[in-house]
């Protein structure tokens, strides 16, 4: 069965239709979603048959991912990150929500097959409402992983109708947030002194350090 398209205004997600992708998500399904960056596939990280199902869509081996995850807020990211210290939370505090990934060191309540061998985890709080809403309904956060393009020139699908055409027989939901756009997140690893930015992407941190 083709996946559902489902249209959402970031500026006022309707409650039921977030209601009805976490009922999904819940039940181990698999969704294509907006952020304030590219467009992103991600299931429950709680979920390893649905984790294991976006490896395979991405093509990755579950214990090599380098799945990011999206929480709602920082009260959040303290669930599932430790040693936090006090100068990585307050550029974190200023930046997010916003186009950044952090990369912390994880504790044991991330799920074994997303830090299959690493000891750290990538954080988002993307300025988008959607995945922040759906994050929020389901308790927990869930996978984020940017879909990329065939394309040699666009390096990341922007239009919904598009990815729906190519990833439809993949997933069960894919929601219309409207055009996405062509960059990535940036990366910083917190886990480094002083932090370190180690993918360029749509945010700039420096205006936050």
């Amino acid at each position: 069965m083709p996946a559902e398209l489902i249209k959402l205004y970031q500026e006022n997600p309707e409650m039921k239709k977030i209601e009805k992708i976490v009922a999904v998500l819940r039940d181990g399904g698999v969704i294509i979603y907006p952020t304030d960056t590219v467009y992103g596939i991600g299931c429950d990280i709680f979920n390893q048959k649905a984790v294991e199902r976006v490896c395979r869509i991405k093509d990755v081996k579950p214990d090599k991912n380098n799945f990011s995850f999206i929480c709602y807020d920082l009260s959040h990211i303290s669930e599932y990150a430790k040693n936090l210290n006090t100068s990585v939370f307050k550029v974190m505090k200023k930046s997010l929500p916003g186009p950044f990934t952090f990369i912390l060191e994880s504790n044991n309540k991330v799920p074994r097959v997303l830090n299959a061998k690493k000891k750290t985890v990538g954080i988002r709080i993307p300025d988008n409402n959607i995945p922040r809403m759906i994050v929020k309904e389901l308790g927990n956060p869930i996978i984020t992983t940017s879909i990329h393009d065939d394309d040699e020139v666009i390096e990341y699908s922007t239009d919904p109708e598009l990815i729906y055409e190519k990833f439809m027989n993949l997933v069960d939901i894919i929601i219309d947030g409207g055009y996405g756009k062509n960059v990535p997140s940036t990366i910083i690893d917190c886990t480094k002194e002083p932090m370190e930015v180690v993918r360029e992407g749509l945010g700039d941190i420096s205006q936050f350090v």
